[in-house]
């Protein structure tokens, strides 16, 4: 198993290298392109529409990650059919739904309040749907493990499309605006959703499609609302220092703030990519109640992430200013919250994948649990920091949150299935 998850890893691994690669290069490029204002403002409604996709999804993609690896370990080929169809439609019908209710709020804020981020928000509104709909087919090709068509449409074809197309914009003498660049990446993820998801459909097994749909509605929203609310804490731990910032300093500092935290993430990226492999791995193990090899598994893969993690922390803390000058010379004034970022991500590696643990062995609604209370508490550190502090007060709370809910999960994995995911006991046992 270890062999075959170590390639399975690698794939991941070369994938999202490509992938986060292609798009930090493309932010580079559109920071440069656009300068601070305007690609604070195209982060700020990314952002917007990232954190609305979350309650577009229903919880239903981590549920059909989870149920996918149980129904095909019992050949449940009625009711996998069942939730293939019912999640593709319900996604749909709410992104749709909320991309309506959003466009009414926008416009009574327009003008009500003169809202200045109107334009570009309406603008990018249709993204919810599509960002939601991507993401249940992300995880429904990464519940059969193929890693490929899960990650490369979503983080590297589209980041091409939009670098492309901003290109294609420079050299016709346009001005590269928030707007221009917010369209087109609409435009250009609903043409990947359409050809990942006629791939996707050739990549089941064939028994799906000789029986008949089982629908068990009450059994799948049960378990995805937990994961919604998860999710949707998740997303906001995730985004509540940008959206905060734009609504308390302004898109400038957006912007460079938005360098600093997307330069950090470098350093889970491990961790990001053996979870594209291993989370599905850990219901199979889990059902078949093997868990003498569920601990084996998670010692093996702590150091499979923390000691690249390590590498990349060290790098990224000696070379702050230099890497966030590649965004531009403005950018570098973010050193120091790229530096407390960076410090909180190679915690969250040291932990292990105790988040995917936790869900993947039916343990959603404590997780769901730290997950609010983390939330709670990184909208309260946010409220109190970035009025005395600025974005580095952000930095702070963003760290201390992701510290604070990495700790408390990894209790509750030790807890609950008395195994060890994390990098200190496993040195210690040694």
């Amino acid at each position: 198993m270890l062999n075959s998850l170590a390639k399975g890893a690698g794939i991941a691994f070369l994938i999202r290298v490509f992938g986060v690669g292609i798009k930090y290069f493309l932010e580079i490029c559109l920071a440069r392109w656009m300068g601070a204002v305007e690609f604070g403002i195209y982060e700020y409604v990314i952002s917007w529409t990232m954190v609305l996709a979350i309650f577009a999804q229903l919880g239903l993609p981590t549920a059909n990650l989870r149920f996918i690896s149980e129904y095909k370990v019992r050949s449940q080929w009625g009711s996998l059919r069942g939730l293939l169809r019912s999640s593709w439609q319900l996604i749909l019908i709410a992104g749709l739904f909320l991309s309506i209710v959003a466009t009414g709020i926008i416009l009574w804020l327009k003008a009500t309040y003169n809202f200045a981020y109107s334009i570009p928000l309406l603008t990018g509104i249709l993204l919810i749907p599509l960002l939601a709909l991507i993401q249940l087919q992300l995880e429904m090709a990464r519940a059969i493990r193929k890693i490929v068509l899960a990650y490369a449409p979503f983080q590297i074809f589209w980041p091409i499309l939009v670098f492309l197309g901003a290109l294609f914009f420079l050299a016709n003498n346009q001005q590269i605006t928030s707007i221009l660049i917010i369209a087109w990446s609409v435009i250009s993820l609903f043409i990947i959703l359409v050809f990942q998801f006629f791939l996707l459909r050739r990549k089941f097994d064939a028994e799906i499609y000789s029986v008949k749909a089982i629908y068990k509605t009450d059994e799948w929203i049960k378990v995805a609302l937990p994961l919604l609310l998860g999710t949707t804490f998740l997303m906001l731990l995730n985004q509540t220092d940008i959206l905060m910032i734009g609504g308390m300093i302004n898109s400038e500092a957006v912007g460079i703030y938005s360098a600093a935290a997307k330069t950090a993430i470098w350093v889970i990226f491990i961790l990001q990519a053996v979870n594209t492999v291993i989370a599905p791995v850990f219901t199979t193990v889990y059902t078949q109640g093997n868990r003498e090899e569920l601990k084996k598994l998670v010692a093996t893969i702590a150091h499979w992430i923390f000691w690249p993690s390590l590498v990349v922390a060290i790098f990224m803390i000696i070379f702050a200013e230099e890497i966030l000058g590649f965004f531009g010379p403005e950018f570098r004034a973010a050193q120091w919250e790229m530096i407390i970022l960076v410090i909180g991500n190679l915690v969250n590696a040291g932990t292990g994948s105790v988040g995917w643990l936790m869900i993947m062995t039916g343990h959603q609604n404590q997780c769901t649990l730290i997950f609010g209370f983390s939330a709670m508490i990184n909208l309260v550190l946010n409220l109190i920091l970035i009025p005395n502090f600025g974005t580095l007060g952000a930095a702070i709370a963003t760290a201390i949150t992701m510290i604070m809910w990495n700790i408390l999960l990894h209790i509750l994995v030790v807890k609950y299935l008395n195994v060890y995911p994390g990098i200190v006991y496993n040195l210690l046992r040694k």
